[in-house]
C-alpha cells in the first residue's frame, strides 16, 4: 500500500487536485478552529486549507512523498501543518485527542475497518466532531462507467452507511447520507460518484 501510494504521489504535480474537498470546506467555513487531524491526508489540500482557516492541523499518511508535497503547499500558503508519516493502524496518537477529525477518502478493507473507526472513534475528544466524505460500495457501478471517478476497484474497500451508523451509534449525527455527487478534484476523482457523507458529534461521556 505505501508503494502504490508513493508511486501515484512521485507524478507531477497534484494528483486530487489543490483544492479542498468541498464537502468538507462547507464544513470548516461554518465552524470555530480549535484542533483537527486528518488521517490519510495524501497531498494536503484538506489540511491546509483548514490551516488556511485558522485550525490547528495535524495530518497524517503512509506516504513521504505525500508529506513532503504537502509541506510545500503549506509553505506556500504561509500556514503550518504537523505531518506525520507511518501506519495509522499502529495508532500514532495514543495519547492525544482532536476537536474535530476529518477523514476524507479515507479506504480501508473491510477487515481493518473496525480497528480504524475505532481509532478514529479514541483520536475525537468529548464534545468532538467528525467530519467524513466515503465512497460508497455502489461506487463500483461509477467505476464502471466512468473510471476516473475514483475509489478503490476493490468493493471491500468501499463502505457501506451500515458500517459507519454502527461505528459511531453513539454519536449524535447532524448529517449522515449516501448521495452522487459530482466531482472535480485533480486527475483521479472526476465525473458523477457515490459517496457517503457525515457530520456527527460525539457525546461529552460515554
Amino acid at each position: 500500500m505505501k508503494e502504490f501510494w508513493n508511486e501515484r504521489y512521485s507524478e507531477p504535480g497534484f494528483m486530487y487536485g489543490t483544492e479542498p474537498n468541498h464537502f468538507l470546506s462547507n464544513q470548516l467555513d461554518r465552524l470555530t478552529p480549535e484542533t483537527i487531524l486528518f488521517p490519510a491526508d495524501g497531498e494536503g489540500r484538506n489540511s491546509v486549507y483548514a490551516a488556511r482557516m485558522g485550525w490547528e492541523v495535524t495530518a497524517f499518511d503512509y506516504s513521504e512523498v505525500a508529506r513532503e508535497k504537502a509541506l510545500r503547499l503549506a509553505q506556500e500558503h504561509g500556514v503550518a501543518v504537523e505531518y506525520s508519516v507511518g501506519d495509522m493502524l499502529q495508532n500514532p496518537f495514543p495519547d492525544r485527542q482532536f476537536k474535530a477529525l476529518a477523514a476524507i477518502f479515507t479506504h480501508f478493507h473491510d477487515d481493518q475497518k473496525p480497528a480504524l473507526l475505532a481509532l478514529y472513534d479514541r483520536w475525537i475528544a468529548p464534545g468532538g466532531l467528525l467530519i467524513m466524505e466515503v465512497f460508497s460500495k455502489r461506487q463500483i457501478h461509477y467505476q464502471e462507467i466512468n473510471p476516473q471517478s475514483g475509489g478503490p476497484r476493490d468493493v471491500k474497500m468501499l463502505f457501506s452507511l451500515h458500517q459507519l451508523e454502527e461505528a459511531f451509534s453513539h454519536y449524535a449525527f447532524e448529517v449522515i447520507r449516501e448521495t452522487e455527487t459530482e466531482l472535480r478534484e485533480g486527475l483521479h476523482h472526476v465525473g458523477k460518484s457515490s459517496v457517503i457523507q457525515i457530520v456527527a458529534r460525539k457525546p461529552l461521556s460515554f
